[in-house]
């Protein structure tokens, strides 16, 4: 089960939101590029960015910060934030992004099939949910989808990775929604990496039980912030050798 760190941009900083709150913000660096290279430093397969100035206006911010980071650091880097058009997407894996995340305009089947046709696995669905509903436009909106429902559509597309965020668990380290993870990975034959609410090893651990089940992955941001897990141990208890 692969682990990996977040960053979360805003204002050309390195912040994290309290279940996805413009008004429940914690900087924790004034350089996304040398909190990315840190986390590069450990040997990770891939780092989580997100455009959150983009995930909030629809479009990209942070660009030259995020292409630094791309052209900087050995990992590849997974995209998010505002990835709504052709063009943006097409820009940023023009500028060194390995994985764009899309999220809003998942739910358009035919923009979604046309950019899976595109870019192959180089497309993940950002499905970002709270008691079990879909919620888009930066976790503004509330689709009134299910998120089951919206996994059948999405997989209909072609899409083999999606990553699931239970929006209510997100920024709190209360722990991860063991109960939604279960019932994802019971709908769908994707491929399912999963953030919110990892606070300690002990939650790396209960999800690694889940791999078996299709579980890919976890993102963890916020507790490497707090320093409630250390990357390293992390990874470890991800491959199984903690």
């Amino acid at each position: 089960m692969q682990v990996i760190p977040a960053i979360d941009i805003r204002n050309g900083k390195v912040v994290r939101l309290t279940q996805g709150a413009a008004d429940k913000e914690t900087v924790y660096s004034d350089s996304p590029l040398e909190i990315a290279m840190k986390w590069d430093s450990y040997g990770v397969d891939m780092i989580h960015v997100v455009d959150l100035d983009a995930a909030f206006e629809g479009e990209p911010r942070n660009t030259d910060i995020i292409m630094r980071i791309a052209s900087s650091v050995k990992a590849r880097i997974e995209l998010g934030g505002g990835m709504r058009s052709g063009e943006s997407i097409r820009a940023a894996f023009d500028r060194g992004v390995g994985k764009v995340v899309i999220g809003t305009k998942a739910l358009d089947k035919v923009f979604l099939k046309a950019m899976v046709s595109k870019y192959g696995e180089g497309i993940v669905v950002g499905l970002d949910a709270a008691n079990g509903i879909v919620k888009t436009g930066g976790w503004l909106l509330n689709t009134k989808l299910r998120v089951a429902d919206l996994v059948k559509d999405i997989e209909s597309a072609g899409v083999k990775i999606v990553n699931y965020t239970d929006i209510t668990r997100d920024g709190t380290l209360e722990g991860p929604n063991l109960k939604s993870i279960r019932d994802l990975l019971e709908v769908t034959h994707m491929k399912v990496v999963v953030g919110g609410g990892i606070s300690k090893i002990g939650d790396i651990e209960k999800l690694k039980g889940l791999e078996e089940f299709g579980l890919d992955g976890v993102i963890i941001g916020k507790a490497l912030y707090e320093g409630t897990i250390d990357l390293g141990e992390a990874i470890r208890a991800g491959s199984g050798k903690c």
